[in-house]
């Protein structure tokens, strides 16, 4: 008992804070062993320890090594948990919770901390196995375990003389037991730190802002050959565009050379290798020294690039191999960044603090015009306060303060009410808030092709209003900690709700599920006719305000959906359907997914909605051996699943296809004449869409924002009924990298068949469950007649 408790006290010494309940759990479960399963789409293979041996391991090293701690920090998407081990040299008394703490609150007073005390000792962060089929990267956490946790040489003594190190030994559970690289949602965790729709990240995130780590290092693989010759592996700083939210002059100074420390680390341990490719080696890619483009990391959706925002230099280490020789790789490379940091540990603490000193200051050297809006004006929508509500409540869990008005005032000469939220742009986390709040910026000229996404506007995305002003808001305020969102009913009813966010729909929905009437007008508001305990209780929880108001003589009653998706069981190691399914679920629709297979042998009798949101490969039968499980078997299924799908519209079942692959597989399949172009598969943004306003448009309009992906649009769309156009302005493109979009301007983005129950949308509606304010798309297209 005396152990565990030292855990927890070590820990809140460290970061001033209490840790998650979980922590007193470790040792609770009982244990199963799981099969070892091995990925089709490594090319190596070997006997990785297994998620279920990892426990009695840890909590070995716990037992064994006073300066172990076990904990759990949180659980992933299907309730396993997430293990982090902290090592430190108990016996030298560290103050770094103080430093921590100036950070944020006086960054000036920090640097004189600093100075004054030169043993602190910063946390260094360890991330492994965010992708579950990168085994190396939990098996070479548990090597440095071994190594920091038991060992007493110089080498090893002076390191954690300096540094606390953070290990999470397994990022994505899910993953690993069912050998899949997304997580058991079917997100891929690395692309997530924006959205953080997911435990697993949520988890990470709350440790980064805690810690604000001096580095991250986070494990993965593989890349064998990349550039150079006989220079296997990858270890970032990536490759240009640089956001501009990163003070990137600052990090990439050290990052790079501590990358190179690294490699040089690497090629003098390589005798003790056992295969040729790490025998030989000269190197690594070093994608900011070795490459002008191709591995950017300016979408902060990653682990390490996320972590810059609070200052970290974080780092992706990409092993070359799935075997023991990428395990050693791994750890020798690590090695390598810690005996960097203690050399030069002082003047790396000094530019990240210095980050927060910029952010305070409000300088932002790579910034247009070298800072950032003086404050961020967040107003509140009376009826529906909920997607706002969602956005204060990010951005306080990333660390960014956030203020309430006590009382009216006026800003630039327009009026705000009392209640609405301030950001200011002098803060020390003031990079994150910009990063959350900025509006983006069109980076098609600076680079010929980006690695990811290239936008992701909150605002425009999540569907809330925000105003920049370089002026500092004049009124009384109270800063914020939560958001406790509460709905009410106002009036005797009939009720409305308003189709304007996720949870308006999800409301409905439940309703629906406990049999309450509910009704729909043209422009896709709900109606309910009387207040009942149980629709008092659903508002409360919903946070919307619905007020009494007459039922539209047009409104025609809403009906139970069963909706079910084609499933994406990972082909080419993604669930292309995921964020799509994500969605529907959070709108409230319950959600049944089926493998191509079980349509083309089972057929879509009892759903009313049949939705394809994914890859075209999905239908095909000539995948490779990899992706064969998730496709069809043969000619005969396809032809099955073409006349099933046949039958279900002929019934009047409605077919929806979103995005690019499924756009194509609705023409080849014959559901649609239209013709189906594609921009590149890399090209995406926000953009501009004049949606016609009703049906499944209804709720948006004019000059109104959408999402692209691997863009489509149609053209000869004489047989449907257009609803949503690219705008026709040269300017329709606001956000993101897209090449040669010309020809999109003012075309087609969303049509329906008019003799038939097809729907296509070419926006990505659901994308990673991230694009909120596109959902209701989703939700007008299945309650549409």
């Amino acid at each position: 008992m005396k152990k565990v408790l030292l855990s927890v006290l070590l820990i809140v010494a460290l970061i001033g804070t209490s840790l998650p309940t979980g922590v007193l759990a470790v040792g609770t479960k009982e244990t199963i062993s799981s099969e070892r399963k091995q990925s089709l789409f490594n090319s190596e293979h070997y006997d990785y320890v297994v998620f279920d041996d990892l426990r009695k391991q840890l909590q070995d090293f716990d037992k064994r090594s006073k300066r172990v701690s076990l904990e759990v920090t949180g659980a992933s998407s299907t309730g396993k948990d997430l293990y982090t081990v902290t090592i430190t040299n108990q016996s030298k008394n560290d103050s770094y919770q103080s430093l921590r703490k100036l950070m944020s609150d006086d960054p000036d007073k920090a640097q004189k901390w600093l100075s004054k005390n030169p043993d602190v000792k910063p946390p260094i962060l360890i991330h492994a196995s965010i992708h579950g089929t990168e085994f190396v990267g939990t098996d070479a956490a548990l090597r440095l375990i071994e190594r920091f946790g038991f060992e007493n040489d110089s080498e090893t003594l002076e390191i954690l003389n300096n540094f606390t190190l953070i290990i999470n030994v397994n990022a994505n559970p899910d993953g690993r037991i069912e050998a899949t690289r997304f997580n058991g949602e079917g997100i891929d965790l690395n692309r997530d730190f924006i959205t953080q729709s997911q435990p697993e990240t949520q988890a990470v995130v709350k440790q980064i802002t805690e810690l604000n780590p001096l580095v991250l290092l986070d494990l993965h693989g593989y890349v064998k050959q990349r550039g150079i010759e006989k220079h296997p592996g990858l270890i970032l700083p990536g490759t240009p565009p640089h956001n501009p939210n990163y003070e990137y002059d600052l990090l990439y100074n050290w990052m790079n050379q501590q990358a190179e420390a690294m490699e040089a680390e690497l090629v003098s341990q390589r005798d003790s290798y056992k295969t040729e490719l790490y025998k030989t080696m000269e190197g690594t890619h070093i994608p900011l020294r070795d490459s002008s483009q191709g591995w950017d990391v300016y979408p902060p959706i990653y682990t390490p690039a996320y972590a810059m925002l609070h200052g970290a230099y974080g780092y992706t280490l990409e092993a070359p191999t799935n075997d023991l020789d990428g395990v050693k790789w791994h750890v020798d490379a690590v090695l390598g960044a810690l005996k960097f940091a203690v050399d030069y540990k002082q003047d790396m603490l000094e530019d990240q603090i210095e980050v927060y000193q910029r952010g305070v200051n409000n300088h932002h050297p790579n910034y247009e015009e070298e800072k950032y809006p003086e404050a961020y004006i967040l107003p509140l929508k009376k009826e529906d306060p909920t997607v706002t509500e969602k956005a204060v409540q990010h951005l306080l869990a990333n660390d960014v303060e956030v203020m309430q008005a006590k009382e009216a005032f006026k800003s630039d000469g327009i009026r705000y009410e009392k209640g609405t939220y301030l950001i200011s742009g002098r803060q020390a986390k003031a990079s994150v808030a910009n990063v959350l709040l900025w509006d983006g910026e069109d980076i098609t000229e600076d680079i010929g092709a980006m690695y990811d996404i290239s936008s992701w506007g909150l605002p425009e995305l999540w569907g809330f209003e925000v105003i920049e002003t370089n002026l500092k808001p004049n009124v009384k305020s109270d800063k914020v900690n939560e958001i406790r969102s509460k709905g009410s009913l106002n009036g005797n009813g009939p009720y409305k709700i308003p189709n304007t966010s996720i949870n308006a729909v999800s409301l409905v929905n439940q309703l629906l599920q406990i049999d309450i009437p509910v009704l729909r007008d043209e422009e896709g508001n709900y109606y309910v006719e009387k207040k009942t305990s149980d629709l008092v209780k659903a508002a409360k929880a919903s946070g919307l305000d619905l007020v009494t108001t007459s039922i539209p003589k047009q409104s025609k009653t809403v009906t139970k959906k069963k909706v079910a998706i084609l499933k994406d069981g990972g082909l080419g190691k993604v669930q292309s359907h995921s964020g799509t399914k994500l969605a529907l679920e959070r709108l409230g629709f319950s959600i049944t997914e089926l493998h191509p297979r079980e349509v083309a042998n089972i057929g879509l009798s009892g759903y009313d909605t049949f939705i394809y949101s994914g890859s075209a490969n999905l239908v095909s039968f000539n995948n490779s051996t990899a992706n064969k499980e998730f496709g069809l078997a043969n000619e005969e299924e396809y032809n099955k699943f073409k006349q099933n799908v046949y039958e279900f519209i002929e019934q009047n079942g409605q077919y929806i296809a979103i995005g690019s692959g499924a756009s194509r597989v609705a023409r080849s399949l014959g559901l649609t004449a239209v013709d189906v172009n594609t921009g590149s598969s890399s090209s995406n943004g926000i953009v501009r869409i004049d949606y016609k306003g009703k049906g499944i448009t209804a709720g948006y309009g004019q000059d109104d924002i959408g999402f692209v992906y691997g863009p489509v649009w149609y053209s000869n769309t004489e047989e449907t009924e257009v609803f949503a156009t690219f705008d026709q302005e040269e300017n329709f493109f606001l956000s993101g990298h897209w090449k040669n979009r010309e020809s999109a301007r003012g075309q087609a983005v969303i049509v329906t068949e008019k003799e038939a129950p097809v729907t296509l949308i070419g926006l990505e509606a659901g994308f990673r469950n991230h694009t909120d304010y596109l959902f209701r798309l989703l939700s007008n297209a299945i309650f549409s007649e």
